[in-house]
């Protein structure tokens, strides 16, 4: 791509992950609004005096200067935008958990303006709100949407009818609500499709997650969904958290 070539510069972003490169640099894998997820090497940035040392934390708005041609391009500068709440305990573990899905999810140099919005939002949601559930499940909605893997929420699969809420579906991986039946509860496969009410498809649509069943049902569902996209790939975030609501 010609964007690869040129230097870009004070590009909206965030950290998703970091890790050591040689003696005292960093790899970076970062979430831009205009080109996607990134892989940044950042010379020099585990030196003590290093300007960059103090700017490249997780969670936080920056604004990011990189260049080269190859997938792996070379950070000049990054800036701390300020404004943002650092994320501490359960917060934590599910911002962790958004770039993990990132991560895995997402395509490198793929721009995706909207999700990167959502993304920040949620973490500003996450920093000052204690509804962690609906946030994760709203966020997973949408970028599920943003891949291109829109949940189907207001039609029936088979005569798209709109859905009723009083009645359960089974909602089918890739095909979507199917009215539950005897025979289709038989041939239920739970690693596919899940039962759920119209009412909790209906609050997914409108990302209300008051409701005590749709909180749940909906979770059961993105985590179904998710793992077919994740095709087996098991995120450490996820068996964490079940770990530590274990103790």
């Amino acid at each position: 791509m010609q964007s690869h070539k040129k230097k870009l510069e004070n590009e909206p972003a965030f950290v998703l992950h970091s890790y050591p490169y040689r003696e005292t640099s960093l790899i970076l894998e970062a979430l831009t609004r205009q080109h996607g997820r990134v892989a940044l090497v950042a010379r020099g940035a585990r030196r003590p005096r290093s300007i960059l040392r103090g700017s490249l934390m997780s969670f936080q708005p920056l604004t990011l200067s990189w260049f080269g041609k190859h997938e792996l391009r070379t950070l000049h500068s990054a800036e701390w935008q300020g404004g943002q709440p650092q994320l501490y305990g359960k917060a934590l573990l599910c911002g962790l958990y958004l770039n993990e899905l990132l991560l895995n999810l997402m395509v490198r140099d793929d721009p995706h303006e909207k999700l990167f919005d959502c993304y920040r939002h949620a973490v500003q949601r996450l920093a000052n709100e204690g509804d962690h559930a609906s946030i994760l499940r709203c966020f997973e909605k949408h970028l599920l949407q943003e891949l291109g893997y829109a949940l189907l929420l207001t039609g029936e699969a088979d005569s798209n009818e709109p859905i009723d809420p009083s009645v359960t579906y089974c909602y089918v991986f890739e095909r979507g609500a199917v009215r539950a039946t005897s025979s289709s509860l038989n041939k239920l496969d739970a690693s596919v499709g899940v039962l759920i009410l119209g009412k909790t498809l209906q609050d997914i649509a409108s990302d209300d997650y008051c409701d005590t069943l749709s909180a749940l049902q909906s979770k059961q569902l993105m985590r179904m969904l998710l793992n077919q996209y994740l095709a087996g790939k098991s995120l450490h975030t996820r068996e964490l958290i079940k770990d530590l609501q274990r103790i």
